[in-house]
């Protein structure tokens, strides 16, 4: 095949070949596919020599490219799915509110400082607060055991209470602070 020959193949063929590869794939895709075609059509022009071969080799190229772009599509939009999984969890990973090393260890230390401060307590309200908030047991239960009335149990409750919110005001803010967000 000559110069002249492709040249006259190419404008004879280019329209048909170009509305068979629009049908195939995307616009942005089809120009490209098309030259393709067209530049391997002139590597092999010695190997295809009868008119007819020409015009079923453009074809054949067209849809075997076209499959080739959408394959490699499909593998992009794979990809561009995976990287945004992964990328969405390593955001994950290192956004400080999800630390749960620093969280445990707010959360000790927030417990000592619970604990520091019940132990601040008189004895007798101390011992009614435990019994009460840590052990669960009900007032009535512990007026019983401590032969006082269910009155002074939640006297003691409430002053104790009183007291830890007062000690533990800006510990308080701050873990509501941190549990809001």
């Amino acid at each position: 095949m000559t110069l002249d020959e492709f040249r006259t193949v190419f404008r004879i063929q280019y329209p048909s070949v170009a509305l068979y590869a629009a049908k195939l794939l995307h616009d942005d895709d089809v120009e490209d596919v098309v030259q393709d075609v067209f530049v391997e059509l002139w590597r092999r022009r010695e190997q295809i020599t009868e008119e007819t071969h020409v015009r079923a080799f453009l074809f054949r190229a067209v849809y075997t490219h076209a499959l080739n772009v959408l394959k490699h599509r499909s593998v992009i939009n794979r990809y561009s799915k995976e990287y945004l999984c992964i990328e969405k969890k390593r955001l994950a990973y290192y956004n400080p509110a999800s630390d749960t090393t620093a969280k445990h260890v707010e959360n000790k230390e927030l417990g000592r400082l619970i604990e520091e401060a019940i132990e601040e307590l008189p004895d007798k309200r101390r011992q009614i607060f435990v019994m009460g908030y840590v052990h669960g047991i009900s007032n009535k239960e512990i007026a019983e055991m401590m032969q006082i009335s269910i009155r002074t149990v939640e006297v003691h409750i409430y002053k104790a209470l009183k007291y830890l919110r007062v000690r533990l005001g800006y510990l308080t803010s701050l873990l509501l602070f941190f549990c809001l967000q």
